[in-house]
């Protein structure tokens, strides 16, 4: 295998309390793994060299919540929603109505224009959905679809009622032959609980179903108002809640207590709790609350932050942009938030750890860098909306 040592590195985050952050720095990368951090003097033999000349390294960003399966456009939602329109959940149903119209090709080359966009701003690991097909073999087909360009690939059959459908009747499909259809494809099982959306009885149902089938549980919670989800998720040791926007003083709580084995949980405590993933661009597009991550931080909790992208309200694979509004707008400093864009959306994942870990830079861990075209991490919120990414590296291989 070929190794390339990455020199000239003037700051490198390596989300690693073993390594902390350094500078004057070099990474080895030897086929699609990091083998070895330090000073460039100390790298020993190598067969390539990159001089990055006093630019930062971090991890790549992993976008740990996108719905990329699509198909149609939603500006009009958009225009109407900035001239005061409220949002609600209930436009999901558009983005069905094109979806299910849509040919396998329409749908894979927005996937493949999407994850490319998103490569080239830094995102070197990305989960995507299901959930606008909502039939059996429209949630097989975006599943199947998802899994040819994304990592990790999440079930969303309990997205919205479809229109014209009874809520009981269709999720009995979702839990029954829907499921079935889709688990050998997937990772990950999802449920949006909310007004509009499914209420905490229904949400548990779908937990509960995924959760005898061995899937892991993510939940969509605390969006549009305070409700079940942080707590449901919580309580089935779900990996991730997101949306996180209105949270009380027991949701903030129970999601800190998942990591020090105070809250109410079936899962495994202590070391694996779960995630509150923010998603900043979505609550700027929708003008909700943005997510109070300082507070749930300061509480205790693991915080992630994921771009949402989707048609209807969060239109960007920008993690740079969601840093930066992480920043200047919910508190959060610097090395937080870009924490929290790469270790936190892994952990969400629960891909942070052994051998081939992403979002950290570490011997072992798989070979993802995102190189700024800065000299430190801070010009992602100190120079806002400015591209910043010089080059990157997805599992040992240089994508832009």
């Amino acid at each position: 295998m070929t190794a390339t040592l990455i020199t000239g590195i003037a700051e490198l985050t390596t989300n690693e309390a073993e390594y902390g952050k350094l500078t004057d720095a070099a990474v080895v990368l030897e086929g699609d793994r990091i083998r070895w951090i330090g000073p460039a003097a100390d790298a020993g033999p190598v067969d390539a060299r990159v001089d990055v000349k006093g630019r930062a390294v971090l991890p790549g960003w992993v976008d740990s919540h996108t719905h990329l399966v699509f198909a149609g456009d939603r500006t009009a939602e958009f225009e109407a929603r900035m001239a005061g329109q409220a949002y609600s959940a209930g436009g999901i149903n558009v983005t069905v109505d094109a979806t299910r119209e849509a040919a396998d090709d329409e749908l894979r080359a927005t996937l493949r224009r999407l994850v490319r966009e998103a490569r080239a701003q830094g995102t070197t690991y990305l989960e995507t959905k299901t959930g606008y097909g909502l039939t059996v073999a429209d949630e097989a087909r975006s599943a199947r679809i998802a899994a040819e360009f994304a990592d990790e690939v999440t079930f969303l059959g309990a997205h919205i009622v479809p229109r014209g459908q009874d809520a009981d009747a269709y999720l009995a499909e979702v839990t029954g032959p829907m499921l079935d259809a889709v688990a050998d494809g997937v990772r990950w099982v999802d449920v949006f609980c909310e007004a509009g959306a499914f209420d905490g009885e229904q949400s548990e149902r779908v937990l509960r179903a995924a959760a005898e089938r061995g899937l892991g549980l993510r939940v969509h919670g605390n969006q549009l108002g305070e409700g079940p989800g942080v707590r449901l998720a919580v309580r089935f040791g779900a990996a991730s809640v997101d949306h996180c926007a209105y949270l009380t003083d027991e949701d903030v709580a129970a999601l800190a207590g998942s990591w020090d084995g105070s809250a109410d949980t079936a899962d495994t405590v202590g070391t694996v709790g779960t995630v509150a993933t923010v998603l900043p661009a979505c609550d700027v597009s929708t003008r909700q609350p943005l997510a109070p991550a300082r507070r749930l931080l300061d509480a205790g909790a693991v915080v992630a932050i994921a771009t949402n992208a989707n048609p209807g309200s969060s239109y960007t694979t920008s993690m740079a942009y969601c840093v930066a509004t992480a920043v200047l707008q919910m508190g959060l400093s610097v090395e937080e938030a870009v924490w929290a864009a790469t270790r936190g959306g892994a952990k969400a994942l629960r891909a942070d750890t052994g051998d081939g870990a992403v979002g950290v830079i570490r011997p072992g861990a798989r070979a993802d860098l995102h190189v700024l075209d800065a000299p430190s991490a801070t010009h992602l919120a100190y120079r806002p909306g400015v591209p910043l990414t010089w080059a990157v590296w997805r599992a040992g291989r240089r994508e832009a």
